[in-house]
């Protein structure tokens, strides 16, 4: 048996939201991409851990993202009061972990919250062969609701695609395109008609020695304290083939050049 597996898993849903830095509580953004806080939130979820459970061999895998489908942004502007009448929760909490009240009170809140429509990412997830494996049986028989980005965001399936030896990268270039058949007469009609043999999608892996952080890098999930700090990463192109039928104008293989009609 080997040392380390590759789960790969299949983040598609009507409805993501990824959360990052810039959430507070009337504003909830998105990543444009699964968080590792939040890939690693969902495994957690499936084992069936307690919030303030230690995150122990999940806080060591590494993780791989493939952007499939991008998603369309969609803002969900509502507002939020209480049915007791009681003014409402602030952003501070007590000494005992309890959120205040806001002061002065307000009884109102509007508030707004970003989603991702559509969207498809491939998950790859590294570690030891014993850990991987307990959470690819989890995934597929979980004990706690999973969501993607919020529990709201239940995720379609299949969830899992599978284990497999090979390292971040070469697990996430061995897959094919994730966008089902909808997803491609979508695609096609936002690019005019275009039917390429292939595509390059973007792809974000751990890497030490990667030239980007980000702050996505979980060390608890407790409602205090510090939750998250920083990682390296890495960015690639993927080239997937697309399973579009040849238009007769353009052969298979050939190349489009953007800069063709400016004569370059």
């Amino acid at each position: 048996m080997t040392e380390n597996r590759t789960l790969l898993l299949r983040l598609a849903a009507p409805l993501q939201a990824w959360g990052d830095h810039r959430a507070v509580i009337d504003t909830r953004h998105t990543s444009a991409q699964p968080t590792k806080s939040g890939v690693i939130g969902l495994l957690a979820a499936a084992l069936g851990h307690e919030r303030d459970q230690p995150l122990g061999p999940l806080a060591d895998l590494t993780i791989g993202v493939r952007t499939d489908l991008p998603g369309t942004l969609l803002r969900d502007y509502h507002t939020v009061s209480d049915y007791r009448g009681t003014p409402l929760p602030s952003a501070n909490t007590n000494p005992a972990g309890r959120q205040k009240r806001t002061s002065p009170p307000r009884h109102t809140m509007t508030t707004e919250r970003f989603y991702l429509q559509d969207a498809a990412f491939l998950v790859a997830v590294h570690g030891p062969t014993e850990v991987v494996e307990r959470l690819h049986t989890a995934v597929k028989a979980p004990v706690g609701l999973l969501g993607l980005g919020r529990s709201s965001c239940p995720p379609t399936f299949p969830l899992t695609l599978g284990l497999t030896d090979q390292l971040l990268l070469d697990a996430l270039r061995s897959q094919e395109w994730l966008a089902t058949q909808q997803a491609r007469d979508v695609w096609r009609r936002r690019h005019n008609g275009a039917t390429p043999a292939t595509i390059d999608v973007p792809a974000t892996i751990d890497d030490p020695n990667g030239g980007t952080t980000l702050h996505d890098q979980p060390i608890n999930y407790a409602l205090t304290g510090q939750r998250h700090t920083t990682r390296h990463v890495s960015h690639h192109l993927i080239t997937l083939a697309t399973g579009f039928p040849q238009s007769p104008d353009t052969p298979a293989g050939e190349d489009h050049d953007p800069l063709a009609l400016l004569g370059w």
